[in-house]
């Protein structure tokens, strides 16, 4: 794996991503399940990893979405080791995600097997035969679009994920808007739409969180998907909390 000059970089998006409000991070989760956060990575850092795109020496593997049927656009798997931005930003994440993630699990009454550090957590899955590197990177073009969808690849998975917005929209692309449909208990579905700010990470719901009902708390299945980008170019950095089978 070659190298890049985002090795300079590794603390301060470790700062960035923990100068977040997490509490109010944690109560825009609860409250419709996705939340931004500011900017995590600089103008500089997003083109940058954009630009990786076309080095195929950085991936594991290429999907056509079209020929799956997943909707319309490209996205290709980064291959260990991981470029240092990539395993910082899933570093720092996890730690603050992790609270949020065993409150859910209490909510609903569930076991909660996420343990104290991201390197553990991924022991487990590798035990479990989830060992296939899961941060991606995404190209739409116009007229690209993602079927709604949920990123499990196992048994064992991560309650949140994120996504980081490589692009300026309105500027490099339009449309493209990220959408998330949750599927209420007993009620009809409700759909969230959020634009990505360059840089900006959106925590996202991964399958599913606890609701308030009449019954107590109970588990609301979510998928999400990308809008069709109506002109320009628009990449994101996806940054999944386990290891895919």
């Amino acid at each position: 794996m070659r190298a890049t000059s985002m090795t300079t970089t590794r603390q301060s998006v470790a700062d960035r991503v923990s100068a977040a409000d997490w509490p109010a991070i944690a109560q825009e989760l609860d409250a419709v399940g996705c939340a931004l956060t500011p900017p995590v990575l600089t103008a500089a850092a997003c083109a940058e990893i954009a630009g990786w795109y076309d080095d195929g020496e950085r991936f594991r593997s290429t999907v056509d979405m079209e020929r799956f049927r997943f909707g319309a656009g490209q996205y290709r798997y980064f291959a260990r080791p991981y470029p240092p931005a990539i395993q910082e930003l899933r570093e720092a994440f996890y730690p603050r995600l992790l609270p949020v993630a065993r409150e859910w699990a209490a909510r609903l009454g569930r076991p909660a097997p996420w343990p104290e550090t991201l390197d553990e957590w991924l022991a487990m899955c590798h035990r479990a035969g989830q060992r296939k590197s899961t941060p991606i990177l995404l190209r739409y073009q116009a007229g690209d679009w993602n079927a709604l969808h949920r990123d499990l690849y196992g048994e064992l998975y991560f309650p949140m994920q994120v996504v980081i917005g490589l692009d300026r929209s309105g500027d490099d692309y339009s449309g493209g808007e990220f959408l998330l449909v949750e599927q209420r208990p007993r009620a009809q579905s409700r759909g969230t739409v959020t634009v990505l700010p360059q840089g900006c990470g959106l925590v996202f719901t991964t399958s599913e969180r606890p609701v308030r009902s009449t019954r107590g708390w109970s588990a609301s299945p979510v998928r999400h998907g990308v809008s069709t980008v109506r002109s320009g170019l628009r990449r994101t950095l996806g940054i999944v909390l386990h290891d895919a089978a």
